[in-house]
Order: structure tokens, then C-alpha cells, then sequence
């Protein structure tokens, strides 16, 4: 979507609920950016947001995979409309799930081990 806000996150949302087994619930961990946790924002009934504390990188441990992503394929590019952009992302993901190896390497926090 070229745009973050609550229609997108909704839709979003939508989308994940679909892939939901029936039997099953859905927790949704996410920064607390506005588009986020706006009333706007659409929740279907089988999924629950929870919110990560403010100023709290280190928990969200998608910041890495992003922070991985930039610097091996996104950085230093000149995009020349939103389809390039989105192009150059998606090509960026399926690079990085062709390593699941490498997405569990730049996860884990030690921290986390000793709970």
C-alpha cells in the first residue's frame, strides 16, 4: 500500500485473519505508531493487538530484519516511483526467506534465554 495509515493497517489486519486457522487466535505485537492503534483501525474478532512499550526496540526484533534488509539490499538506491519501490522490497523479502537460517540469526536476544 503506498500509504501507512488505519485503512492500511485494517486491511492488513484483514489479511492475516484469513490465514488464521479457525480453531485458533492470532496476538499481533506492534510498535505503538498511530496508524497502528488508531479507533479507525478495524480488528477482526479473532485477532488481538498488543502493543510493545514506547521507545522499546530491542523487543521488536523485526527492527533487525528491516536494519538487515537496508543494509544488504535496500540502501543506497534511488527509487523512481512507488511500483520501483515495492519491486525492490519484495525482492528484498524473498532473498531473506530464502535464508530462514539467516532470519534466525538476526532475531534472537540472549537476554530472552534466561526467562
Amino acid at each position: 500500500m503506498p500509504y501507512c495509515n488505519s485503512h492500511a493497517m485494517s486491511a492488513h489486519l484483514a489479511e492475516i485473519s484469513q490465514a488464521v486457522d479457525a480453531n485458533a487466535y492470532a496476538v499481533v505485537l506492534l510498535d505503538q505508531a498511530g496508524w497502528h492503534l488508531s479507533a479507525k483501525v478495524q480488528v477482526p474478532d479473532n485477532i488481538t493487538l498488543m502493543p510493545l512499550p514506547p521507545r522499546s526496540p530491542e523487543l521488536n526484533l523485526v527492527e533487525n530484519i528491516w536494519q538487515f534488509m537496508r543494509d544488504n539490499w535496500l540502501s543506497n538506491t534511488v527509487f523512481t516511483s512507488h511500483e520501483n519501490i515495492a519491486t525492490h522490497c519484495c525482492e528484498a523479502w524473498n532473498n531473506l526467506i530464502d535464508e530462514p537460517g539467516k532470519i534466525m540469526s538476526i532475531g534472537p536476544r540472549q537476554w530472552a534465554h534466561g526467562y
